[in-house]
């Protein structure tokens, strides 16, 4: 009899999780309530930036990751819109300019070459940024690809290797025998399993809460403005210190909104403009102060971006942790549980590798990459879970 790996989560980390069990040759079932991409993974801009990373443990999985994506357009069959752009961060005050230098001499310690430039050269590189801009951080190996194109290529390429995709499909409970998952209830029915992966990005915690389970991931609501197709300008992935700054703060007393740039531009026109970090819940409306403070910060760094009409805005909810890494690995003290959830805003760079040690792990098999740092352990050492649980939630999708 073949293993069996139920997925929870039709998200980039579920179905790339999903894609590496069914390529170990796993008999694989991915459930979402909704669609692939219909949550978080569908509600994101295009980055894999490396120089964002803090260096430690999520910057050496992002490197690994980013070596899988050069291949993966090949190995799925399929156009990514993955481009290796360069990637700059712009600095706005002397303030923000002293926590780079700080930021860029650990990146540099850790095997990242990103070097600061000054304003001139950011501008002789970029064309459009303002006179304001200070200066930037500069890194060649910086990618970007299409998040939606990652999603549906990963899910049609575990179906080609026989994995079974079950949506509209909500997993309303996990069932338990003995310390152990055993399956899980998808809208009344019963799939049995070996595993269960839980991958549901925000809503992980909802579903692991029944069996007694305390993941502490929260939402934390981002907010991307659209604009109208404008002729190609953007060279380059751009972030701003600010958005460094509060990609990394939990505490937001000072700053509720978390504005910091993100832009980057489609290959059909349009810009991806970021973006916000706000602890709203569930709550994915957008916001108007919001909508506007960012585009404010827009055009601080991109004078000419006053005359672009805005066409639509959307927000999508990261999963942020305490400790901004993501949780990857086994439940203690439930066998067959297992969580691949939590990466905030680094789930499009840390999807590849984050299902490939997932599937190495489900399976039993020696991974060369040391997961004790992103285990749900960390956090509680007591974590465990209740005998004979059967119990029900209602779980959105991923």
């Amino acid at each position: 009899m073949s293993y069996k790996v139920i997925v929870a989560g039709g998200g980039l980390i579920g179905v790339s999780t999903a894609y590496y069990l069914a390529k170990s040759g796993v008999d694989v079932t991915l459930v979402d309530s909704k669609d692939i991409a219909a949550g978080t993974s569908g509600a994101c801009d295009r980055a894999i930036m490396l120089q964002s990373k803090k260096p430690g443990p999520t910057l050496n999985l992002s490197i690994k990751s980013a070596n899988l994506y050069k291949d993966l357009e090949a190995e799925l069959e399929a156009d990514l819109e993955y481009r290796k752009c360069g990637g700059m961060i712009i600095i706005e005050t002397m303030q923000e300019m002293k926590a780079m230098e700080d930021m860029v001499e650990r990146q540099r310690k850790a095997g990242i070459d990103v070097r600061l430039i000054s304003g001139d050269e950011a501008r002789q590189r970029q064309p459009g940024l303002s006179k304001n801009i200070l200066g930037s951080t500069f890194w060649e190996h910086d990618a970007e690809v299409n998040p939606l194109y990652v999603c549906f290529a990963m899910a049609r390429a575990a179906q080609r290797l026989g994995a079974e995709i079950r949506l509209q499909s909500p997993v309303t409970g996990l069932i338990t025998e003995n310390d152990r998952v055993i399956g899980v209830d998808v809208s009344g029915e019963r799939l049995y399993a070996d595993a269960v992966v839980v991958a549901l990005g925000v809503w992980t915690p909802l579903l692991l809460k029944e069996i007694g389970i305390d993941v502490p991931i929260i939402p934390r609501r981002g907010q991307i403005l659209v604009s109208e197709r404008i002729d190609a300008f953007v060279n380059y992935g751009f972030l701003s210190a600010s958005y460094i700054a509060n990609k990394l703060k939990g505490n937001q007393k000072d700053d509720p909104f978390g504005i910091g740039l993100a832009l980057g531009q489609t290959r059909s026109g349009t810009l991806l403009i970021g973006g916000s970090r706000q602890f709203a819940g569930y709550n994915t409306e957008t916001n108007p102060e919001i909508t506007r403070k960012i585009g404010e910060a827009a055009v601080r760094a991109f004078p000419q971006l006053a005359n672009v009409r805005i066409i639509r805005t959307f927000a999508g909810l990261r999963p942020f942790t305490p400790d901004n890494m993501p949780i990857l690995g086994p439940v203690d003290g439930i066998d067959g549980l297992y969580i691949a959830a939590g990466h905030e805003g680094d789930g499009i760079a840390l999807a590849p590798i984050s299902g490939k040690i997932m599937a190495q792990v489900v399976c039993g098999e020696e991974s060369n990459v040391d997961i004790s740092p992103f285990l749900l352990s960390r956090f509680n050492k007591n974590n465990s879970g209740a005998k004979g649980v059967d119990e029900k939630c209602m779980v959105p999708s991923d």
